[in-house]
């Protein structure tokens, strides 16, 4: 199926294009047929996803594919892996692997995404002693530039699995990827408010301690909504939320109320601080167990655009001060608060923590506000404590500052020459963080 007219954005609005084709292929042999036609024309093609992706990553000015099959393909029981179709959906995920009693080792707090693009893009969770989601992937198959069909395994094309694994849509068109997967587990939540210098000053000991632990910070309020997660077998029970509370919490509070005072800080921006106090006031107090899926993913119905650095494990506390203390200089308004995470090193060549105990620090403002100037002067002080951009989200790093904080940079860009050599999945972005 094709299409042509219709324009694309993004899920922020900060991107957007006009495809000169879309194609929805249903198999992996119209993916081939799709980038051998685009090959003789000379025309470029890209994976879409789910168009989640705050960066322009995704952005197919050419041909747009929209792979329109998803679901399991193989399940190996006895190891715990799941090949799954590139464009199934994470949201998909928990009722495909229920039957095998098995789920993601972790997850990001969206899943909106496809299973491609989270991996393509460097989609994280949090938790010191776990990794991101391309981390879970063992084997991958693409159709690569000259239209072929490429495994990606342990056993077969190994050389090529610390690229493809996160790729940046650079490589080829992923159509499976194959993921280890655990046995299903709970997750007892506990989220309260904590000052803000206490929680900086244990951030470390905390993260490492925890099985997963995050915060959030509201500018211009002096304390900090921690959540602290601990995995838990089945076997422990359930005691989940009750649906009118996670309705209040999750949609009243956290969506409801929160679009109409972000709406208002725009119109009025002196009011943002107040109303940093009052959203601080209204969130966390909560101690649930439920199941794990339920428990890392949070719904987001209000848009905002993002920026998020990976900076060392050890610099996060002395990095936030520094942003807080940039906010207070400029007398910025900010309306929506900063993220913080952590993960484990892996040896994926592009991923954000690579060969390094990492923390996340994401900056956001409302979709309706402009975020240049803001992001601009925290990407400064992310790039002087050697921070990596995640690839999926707002930032104005090139392939030269790329390459100093990735010493694995030059390896990946020899396999796209072998993978891709006429650059047939590539667009402007990846013009501007690869080089061509």
């Amino acid at each position: 199926m094709t299409a042509t007219g219709a324009t694309w954005r993004n899920w922020s609005r900060s991107q957007a294009v006009v495809p000169a084709r879309v194609e929805r292929p249903t198999s992996t042999g119209a993916v081939q047929r799709a980038v051998l036609a685009a090959a003789r024309s000379g025309t470029r093609i890209k994976a879409v996803g789910a168009g989640h992706s705050f960066s322009g990553i995704a952005v197919a000015p050419g041909v747009q594919l929209d792979l329109a099959f998803s679901g399991v393909l193989h399940v190996d029981e006895a190891a715990g892996r799941v090949t799954l179709a590139a464009g199934t959906h994470l949201h998909e995920l928990p009722a495909l692997l229920k039957p095998y009693g098995l789920a993601l080792e972790n997850m990001g707090d969206v899943d909106r995404q496809t299973l491609a693009g989270a991996t393509s893009t460097g989609t994280h969770g949090t938790g010191s002693r776990f990794r991101g989601l391309a981390a879970q992937i063992v084997a991958v198959t693409l159709v690569v530039g000259d239209g072929a069909l490429v495994h990606v395994s342990e056993t077969e094309n190994p050389e090529l699995l610390p690229a493809v694994r996160l790729g940046l849509g650079a490589l080829g068109i992923l159509v499976d990827l194959t993921v280890q997967c655990v046995p299903a587990f709970l997750l007892h939540a506990v989220e309260t408010p904590e000052p803000f210098e206490a929680v900086l000053d244990a951030f470390a000991e905390r993260s490492g301690a925890a099985d997963h632990f995050e915060f959030y910070w509201f500018p211009h309020t002096e304390t900090v909504l921690t959540k602290t997660n601990t995995r838990q077998p089945l076997s422990a029970g359930r005691a989940p939320l009750g649906r009118v509370s996670r309705w209040i919490d999750d949609e009243l509070i956290a969506n409801g109320v929160y679009r109409a005072t972000c709406a208002a800080g725009v119109i009025v921006p002196p009011l943002v601080p107040r109303v940093n106090r009052l959203a601080d006031r209204l969130t966390g107090h909560r101690d649930f167990t439920d199941l794990s899926h339920r428990v890392f993913i949070t719904h987001r119905s209000v848009r905002f655009h993002e920026m998020e650095y990976a900076v060392p494990l050890e610099q996060v506390s002395e990095v936030l001060r520094e942003v807080r203390a940039l906010i207070q200089k400029r007398g910025w308004r900010i309306s929506f608060p900063l993220e913080v995470r952590t993960a484990a090193a892996d040896d994926i060549w592009l991923s954000t923590a690579h060969d390094r105990a990492t923390g996340y620090i994401a900056v956001h403002r409302y979709f309706r506000e402009n975020p240049g100037k803001y992001f601009a002067d925290v990407e400064a002080i992310m790039q002087a404590h050697g921070g990596r951009p995640h690839w999926g989200k707002m930032h104005d790093l090139d392939a030269d500052a790329l390459r100093a904080v990735y010493p694995r940079f030059d390896d990946f860009l020899a396999v796209r020459d072998r993978l891709d050599p006429e650059r047939r999945f590539s667009n402007r972005y990846l013009e501007r963080v690869l080089g061509r």
